[in-house]
């Protein structure tokens, strides 16, 4: 059966993982491309665990200080509406704040 990309689930699969990788965690900007790739790493695979088959994923991770400032992330995307999507999750504590965005391209 053909099982499509739902956003909602992985929404939900996105927040475990922040909340996982980031709960008790301060700024570090030595740390910060270890962690973002750490956390990608970990995204992309919580994704294949879904078995969604014929899927390719893009996952982008941006961590920054939380400083109380305004911070804007954006995309654009040209691609199949009837199977292809995107889901966000977007965690932040004192110190942090990160967004995750995860594209499901179905491979025809």
């Amino acid at each position: 059966p053909f099982l499509r990309f739902r956003p909602a689930v992985v929404s939900k699969v996105i927040h475990q993982v922040l909340v996982e990788h980031l709960q008790n965690q301060t700024y570090d900007p030595e740390k910060a491309s270890k962690v973002t790739a750490d956390i990608t790493e970990t995204i992309k695979n919580k994704l294949k665990e879904l078995e969604l088959s014929r899927y390719k994923y893009i996952v982008n991770v941006t961590l920054g200080e939380n400083r109380g400032e305004a911070a804007r992330v954006g995309c654009r995307c040209m691609w199949d509406a009837d199977t292809d999507n995107v889901a966000q999750d977007i965690f932040t504590n004192d110190s942090l704040f990160c967004v995750a965005v995860a594209f499901g391209v179905y491979y025809y």
